[in-house]
């Protein structure tokens, strides 16, 4: 499960310290997928439960080596994991709980595992927008989000996302859609996805051309916003002495991209491609590089983020 690090202008726990959260969020999740099983067959002790529910291979982190960097980090954290005060503990405790009656519905260890990953979503959405003492108002639509959700759940917890992020650069805001860290590479990724089959037709100018059926309308290139946010994402890894490569796609799951004598520099991956770029993307084993959590860093170091103090907070000082 990818890790969301920065979402919109919302304050992130990455924040604070993005050296500690990746292997705690590794850790908590973990310990969190015991429990929530355990709880599961608690629940279902008349159900039979299949031998694979002990395989936690699923999970991805349970297919890596604990080496390199992920040794550095878990050998660390496991011995000296910071003391839980009581704020804390709700946090992390309850957050995946499983109801009684929510377990009537988890029939079998594919739906466990469904479920768990969507309260590990709901979680990962609350590492994003606060902290321990502030938070950002949150628009709930990120609760529902597709194209989050179809990223989170499905690419490897070493890869590090900043979702439709605000940057301030040079006293100017600049909004963009998504970067993706992997361990090799910064993906700058833009979606284009309208209707199901639709075909774009790329040009050199500032817009495109989209057909659906018999109709045709005009579209703004995703070329502008993707070139601008790369850009931006290499002036800041520039100037942090950053060196990894800097990758752009536009990315069409449900339509096709058709661009005659297209630049060079942009992977136009649209359905045909899809699943083949999906799966290789997917299948990176490599564990967390010392240069990937640099370059996250400095990214969040120019990302904007509006916070007001936790109403808790707040009340207990008063």
């Amino acid at each position: 499960m990818a890790q969301l690090i920065k979402l919109q202008n919302y304050i992130s726990r990455y924040e604070n310290d993005l050296f500690h959260y990746p292997a705690r969020f590794f850790l908590l999740k973990k310990q969190e997928w015991e429990k929530f099983q355990a709880n599961w067959v608690q629940q279902k002790e008349n159900v039979l439960i299949e031998p694979e529910l002990k395989n936690d291979d699923w999970l991805a982190e349970e297919v890596k080596e604990k080496t390199g960097l992920f040794r550095s980090f878990f050998s660390k954290k496991e011995k000296q994991l910071p003391q839980k005060t009581s704020a804390d503990l709700p946090e992390e405790e309850t957050i995946l709980s499983l109801t009684e009656t929510e377990s009537l519905h988890l029939h079998t260890v594919e739906d466990a595992k469904k479920a768990f990953l969507e309260k590990m979503y709901s979680f990962q959405i609350k590492w994003a927008s606060s902290t321990l003492f502030y938070s950002s108002r949150l628009d709930h639509k990120y609760y529902v989000d597709e194209k989050l959700k179809f990223l989170l759940k499905r690419l490897p917890d070493t890869f590090l996302i900043l979702y439709e992020p605000v940057f301030r650069f040079q006293k100017a805001v600049v909004e963009m859609d998504i970067i993706m860290l992997t361990p090799t590479d910064v993906w700058c990724i833009t979606f284009l996805e309208e209707q199901n089959d639709a075909v774009f037709i790329g040009t050199a100018d500032r817009f495109w051309s989209k057909r659906h059926g018999e109709t045709e309308t005009k579209i703004l290139s995703p070329i502008v916003p993707l070139s601008r946010m790369e850009t931006l994402v290499k002036k800041i890894l520039e100037h942090e002495y950053i060196d990894i490569s800097v990758k752009k796609a536009v990315l069409s799951r449900n339509g096709y991209i058709d661009y005659l004598n297209a630049p060079g520099g942009i992977n136009y991956i649209d359905k045909r491609e899809f699943t083949n770029w999906f799966t290789s993307m997917r299948s990176m084993v490599s564990p967390l590089k010392n240069i990937q959590l640099r370059a996250a860093k400095a990214l969040l170091e120019h990302a904007d983020s509006v916070s007001a103090r936790r109403p808790e907070w707040e009340e207990e000082e008063l």
